[in-house]
């Protein structure tokens, strides 16, 4: 895949073409150019290390979002097995931008959906760019209550810029939809998983997101609100969005540090489009150990712990 590169890698870029120049000026010559070859290999792979080491949340949140990044259906593919999709929401139709179905994991079956966008401008529109209608989260619900019924865990995965907001949403109860999904999913009595795997964008991703383990990709992020949307509220103007992301502390590490989410799944170098193989391999074995640990739990422990968790979301401390 031709992967173009993001404005803070074109650096790195510059310097591949430069290797490869130098390599097809000088094939088939007698001349050595094995020293400078590795000089500009070493020098490549240390800015790599210096701008991925060092990414600010806003070049995160341009990683997230980058068209080539692995989306939900692509994890169900490398991740699980013996996936079987079920569709519609039995009240009004089957929303494609949000799969989900029966599934196996490691062994241990399990119920998994998430939000799923497209690749092309065909593949968007059929998935609505990942912004599910109420269908989608009443069918969410739907698969929920089946996991809950046959005693499965669920796994929901993330990645949407928000529900969508537009006028047969709203009239089809868009707000109600998400809000019956936070109050069911923290009672449902099997254990839930939740992973960020790209956009986490406000009820849209909370929608799925109650769980007693959140995990997120290293370069995704989960927000109340859009960099772009913060910026237009705050400094009238969407050129703000960077001051916003950081603002906003929506990446992993501040995530992380807050008690937002419970573990930071690593991405290889560069965000999981540059390897989506191992990007499988390490959320699927993140997945499995958390599935594992919590599958050992009672049912009662399990609710309380959830309960407190998210409970404890915001806490008012007081002005000092």
């Amino acid at each position: 895949m031709n992967i173009a590169p993001l404005e803070f890698e074109k650096p790195i870029l510059e310097l591949e073409r430069k290797l490869d120049d130098l390599k097809k000026h000088l094939r088939g010559q007698d001349v050595d150019v094995d020293p400078e070859v590795k000089r500009i290999s070493a020098r490549i792979a240390q800015l790599k290390v210096d701008i991925y080491s060092n990414l600010n949340p806003w070049q995160r949140v341009q990683i997230a979002r980058h068209t080539a990044r692995p989306y939900a259906l692509d994890y169900v593919e490398r991740c699980f097995e013996d996936f079987v999709e079920l569709r519609g929401d039995r009240l009004f139709g089957d929303d494609r931008a949000m799969p989900g179905g029966f599934a196996t994991i490691n062994g241990h079956r399990c119920v998994v959906l998430g939000h799923q966008k497209g690749r092309n401008t065909k593949e968007n529109i059929l998935r609505n760019f990942g912004s599910a209608n109420p269908e989608g989260y009443r069918k969410a619900l739907r698969l929920m209550r089946l996991a809950e019924k046959f005693g499965l865990p669920i796994i929901t995965l993330i990645d949407t810029p928000g529900a969508y907001p537009g006028v047969g949403a709203e009239e089809r109860h868009i707000a109600e939809a998400i809000a019956v999904n936070l109050r069911e999913m923290m009672v449902l009595e099997t254990p839930i998983i939740a992973c960020v795997i790209g956009e986490g964008g406000s009820g849209g991703a909370l929608g799925i997101g109650v769980a007693d383990r959140v995990l997120i990709l290293e370069n995704a992020y989960y927000s109340v609100i859009s960099p772009e949307g913060c910026a237009a509220i705050l400094w009238k103007h969407r050129s703000h969005a960077p001051e916003a992301a950081a603002a906003l502390k929506l990446s992993a590490p501040d995530l992380l540090e807050h008690g937002m989410v419970d573990e930071v799944v690593l991405e290889p170098a560069g965000g999981a489009h540059r390897d989506p193989a191992a990007m499988a391999e390490s959320l699927k074995a993140a997945l499995t150990k958390h599935l594992v640990e919590l599958k050992k739990i009672s049912t009662k422990k399990l609710l309380g712990g959830r309960y407190a968790k998210f409970r404890k979301h915001g806490v008012y401390t007081g002005v000092k």
